[in-house]
């Protein structure tokens, strides 16, 4: 079994910046893929940003290019999440995610991803 544990949320001012982790914990291994996801009331969880095994390859929402910066630390079984310029829109539950089944494949669809974290409330006030 493998847990992921977010932490960095809270309330941040428009304009500002966050910074969010998630490490892993468990039967962790090598070579799977993480990733960032959010939701906010009423809508559906949607992709935020993805990176690869080896961090050479993310991918990122459109509504967060130029702003949003995902990274990950392997040793320490880490993935981040680099928020900056920060609007209400963002404004939502953000949770991370691994895909244990590929390693550079970055997918956007929720289905692809097999362990999930519970999830930090990210609000961003105007």
């Amino acid at each position: 079994q493998v847990q992921l544990v977010e932490s960095g949320g809270g309330l941040v001012q428009a304009g500002g910046s966050a910074r969010l982790s998630c490490a892993a914990s468990g039967r962790t291994r090598s070579g799977y893929v993480l990733g960032w996801f959010r939701q906010a009331p009423g809508k559906e969880r949607e992709f935020v940003a993805g990176i690869s095994w080896s961090g050479s390859s993310t991918s990122y929402a459109d509504s967060v290019k130029g702003r949003f910066t995902i990274s990950r630390d392997n040793a320490k079984n880490t993935v981040y999440l680099q928020m900056n310029s920060l609007q209400p829109e963002d404004t939502a539950v953000y949770y991370c995610a691994a895909d244990w089944n590929f390693m550079y494949n970055i997918h956007r669809n929720r289905q692809a991803y097999d362990y999930w974290g519970q999830g930090t409330q990210v609000t961003v006030s105007s």
